[in-house]
């Protein structure tokens, strides 16, 4: 896919109205970055009828689902859906397919007790499916953090798409990868340089994330403890999690991502308050030139 090296993770892309994150994507497209990524959680919108709004809202930029839950449809439909996309926009839909978390699947009424082997049988799913089909230009990613499901990245998919990692991790998932998969890593970011004013809206964006088991054992893999965790996240924590500074400061943080191995980058940009699409495109807009975007 020729989408440059960074794009744009934001949870209003998809779940914002309409029209609104359709011309949000438009101008991350403006502004020269590569991609636009879409969400799912709990009372979110569909994530894949968000990404054909976007799609169909936009003429070059890629739109990736970051991530497309398992438990939230079967196997056959989400082939059907790939299909649909990879078909109509060549070359521009990302799917990003994940297991999710114990609580929220719990809560669907699915069991979790073996996440890594739901996801092989979804792929063997979604594979019978696809013989259907002819082959589309729609990469399929593993919301992949350890080193079982990045293996399973490797060996059934097209490569990665973690999220609420460091640098180090994308060093190590390239290491498991090896060369020829698409390693496209989430990166959390703050145009701020007030050291206590990041750390402060950083921990809020953080505080949901240090209560699911898959993030913080992947953080204990990367030399992390609980000491980090606790007290939503100690300054090494935190600065290693969200890249926060000056625009060149941030950019320098998508460089390390590269450098350790990564591909393409999705940078999420934290406001003040919660999640704000006017003022991550303002973000956006001072990012651009330090990232060689324009």
């Amino acid at each position: 896919m020729n989408i440059g090296h960074v794009g744009v993770w934001h949870p209003l892309f998809g779940n914002a109205p309409g029209e609104t994150g359709g011309r949000a994507a438009a101008r991350a497209e403006e502004l020269g970055y590569g991609s636009v990524w879409v969400g799912e959680g709990p009372g979110s919108k569909d994530p894949l009828v968000s990404a054909a709004i976007l799609l169909a809202a936009t003429r070059r930029i890629a739109v990736g689902t970051g991530i497309a839950s398992i438990w939230s449809r079967d196997a056959a439909a989400m082939a059907g859906s790939r299909f649909a996309l990879g078909e109509a926009f060549p070359g521009r839909f990302i799917a990003g397919l994940g297991v999710s978390h114990a609580p929220l699947v719990n809560a669907r009424g699915h069991d979790y007790a073996k996440p890594l082997t739901a996801m092989r049988r979804y792929l063997d799913g979604m594979d019978e499916t696809a013989k259907h089909h002819r082959e589309v230009d729609a990469p399929r990613l593993l919301a992949a953090l350890r080193p079982g499901m990045l293996e399973l990245a490797r060996d059934r998919a097209d490569g990665a798409h973690p999220y609420f990692v460091p640098p180090e991790h994308s060093e190590r998932a390239r290491e498991i990868l090896g060369p020829g998969k698409l390693l496209m890593p989430e990166q959390a970011v703050l145009v701020e340089t007030d050291p206590t004013r990041a750390r402060e809206i950083a921990r809020d964006h953080m505080s949901v994330y240090l209560s699911l088991p898959n993030y913080l054992n992947n953080l204990r893999d990367l030399g992390y403890t609980d000491d980090d965790f606790a007290g939503g996240g100690s300054d090494r924590l935190v600065d290693a999690i969200v890249g926060w500074g000056s625009p060149d400061a941030v950019a320098e943080r998508v460089r390390a991502h590269l450098g350790a191995g990564a591909d393409h980058v999705a940078i999420q940009p934290l406001s003040p308050g919660g999640p704000d699409l006017d003022d991550a495109l303002r973000q956006l807009e001072l990012l651009a030139p330090a990232l060689g975007l324009r």
